[in-house]
């Protein structure tokens, strides 16, 4: 059961085919036998869990109106607060801390009638595409267990990957959910800013920093969307679209679309020749579809000044009292980031926004002559788990903990939805994603387009553990 599909799953309890206690029991077994290698889930909520998917099954039999995740275990990200559960952040700051309200996607998952089986682990204040923090430790990739799961929703990623969840939410700001569902062969959507409400928020109308769904599969991804979306009045930048719109079935036909494929992002990333090599055969499964495939990018021209403006700006809105405080108890690259913030000037930000804007326009005319945009998810191959962070990239050196994020990045800073879907597998059996990337708001249109190629290479069915 811990493999099976999540939209098959979630059919076969609301039939009363599985009960909810055996699914969450199935979970906590798989939990415990293979978390212990990669320490992915790291607060654990099993006598609630089982209690509740009691509840959820007496619910059912009683004949009440059950939501779409009706007895479905999942997991939660240690960045997500939890009402009565320990929220961390990955940072002994918060070693303790124990929420009085759940953030608005756990507050979602469970009116569909999620079971919390626990929390994911992070980066210490999720900063940095790959997962280690002074309270846990690291999570190890369950293809690999030497190397990384990426970040900074390693942890869920990880517990995808293992079966030890079927759904797990994520977060991503420079690439925290497309890095780690690259690293561990699973699925991760960054959705368009505003499709997920985020609440509460330090920074409630920036498009910077989004929360989204993860899965093994697109369809599951798709379903967990569908309950995370909608509008929300706390929110100013949510959308009016019901989450509804989301849901499966994606099933489309590709013949005459428009994509285009970079293996650079035009030249402005330097990427590891394992993974243009590994990406490069997968394309033939698109001009099998009857897609046209051309190679183009648009000009990402001042993307990466935006991102490292307005990262630092909003990571000094949201730490900077920490550092008042426990400077001595953040990370070194914490640090300098926040400060990087407090260095930020009126006419820096000024900057940033007119070379959004001026982004935004060529990016949108990019997409009325393309349908998507394919591009490496990461530039690297999943690295030593010893790290903390590349220190090369393809003989390019990483000065800092961000540089080798930039082919997600910079898409981050368009406005984008871009979808992370497996696609291949390096010679030494290390997973390698492709990203989807479609034009603004077209995020039901990257789904189904992940769908058709995720069925047609089948990458993701190659589980890591037994």
């Amino acid at each position: 059961m811990h493999f099976d599909d999540a939209v098959a799953l979630a059919a076969a309890i609301r039939r009363g085919e599985v009960s909810s206690r055996e699914a969450v029991t199935a979970h906590l077994d798989r939990i415990e036998r293979v978390n212990p290698a990669v320490n992915a889930v790291v607060t654990l909520t099993a006598e609630r869990a089982l209690a509740q998917a009691a509840l959820a099954d007496d619910r059912l039999a009683a004949g009440e109106d059950t939501g779409l995740l009706h007895g479905v275990p999942v997991a939660h990200k240690d960045l997500a607060a939890t009402a009565g559960i320990r929220t961390t952040y990955g940072s002994p700051i918060f070693a303790h801390h124990v929420p009085d309200h759940d953030d608005l996607v756990v507050e979602r998952m469970r009116a569909a009638g999620a079971i919390t089986v626990g929390k994911t682990n992070v980066p210490e204040l999720g900063l940095g595409s790959h997962t280690f923090n002074p309270v846990f430790g690291v999570t190890r990739n369950p293809y690999d267990l030497d190397r990384s799961a990426g970040g900074s929703s390693g942890g869920a990623a990880a517990a995808l990957a293992t079966g030890m969840v079927p759904l797990a939410d994520g977060s991503d700001t420079g690439g925290s959910l497309r890095n780690p569902a690259s690293f561990c062969n699973v699925v991760g959507l960054r959705p368009s800013p505003g499709r997920v409400p985020s609440w509460p928020s330090a920074a409630p109308w920036s498009p910077l920093a989004v929360s989204g769904p993860m899965g093994r599969t697109v369809a599951d991804t798709a379903l967990l969307l569908s309950v995370l979306a909608g509008p929300d009045p706390r929110c100013p930048l949510a959308l009016e679209a019901p989450g509804a719109d989301f849901r499966p079935p994606l099933d489309a036909d590709l013949r005459g679309m428009r994509i285009a494929w970079t293996p650079d992002l035009g030249g402005t990333v330097p990427v590891d020749r394992e993974v243009r090599d590994a990406l490069l055969p997968t394309l033939s499964a698109f001009t099998d579809l009857g897609a046209c495939v051309e190679e183009a990018c648009p000009d990402l021209t001042g993307a990466d000044e935006v991102f490292r403006i307005r990262r630092a700006w909003q990571l000094e809105l949201a730490y900077g009292a920490l550092l008042d405080e426990h400077r001595e108890r953040l990370k070194p690259d914490a640090v300098w980031n926040i400060e990087q913030g407090r260095a930020l000037t009126g006419p820096d930000l000024g900057r940033a926004e007119r070379l959004q804007a001026a982004l935004y326009h060529r990016v949108r005319e990019f997409f009325e002559r393309f349908d998507v945009l394919l591009a490496p998810v990461s530039q690297v191959v999943p690295f030593e788990a010893g790290l903390v962070h590349p220190g090369s990239v393809d003989g390019v050196e990483m000065r800092t903990y961000l540089d080798w994020m930039a082919s997600c990045y910079l898409i981050s800073v368009t406005g984008c939805p871009a979808l992370s879907v497996p696609a291949a597998f390096t010679p030494g059996g290390l997973p390698v994603g492709l990203q989807v990337v479609g034009p603004h708001r077209g995020d039901r249109r990257v789904l189904r387009v992940g769908h058709a190629f995720e069925r047609a290479v089948g990458a993701g069915q190659r589980h890591p553990m037994p």
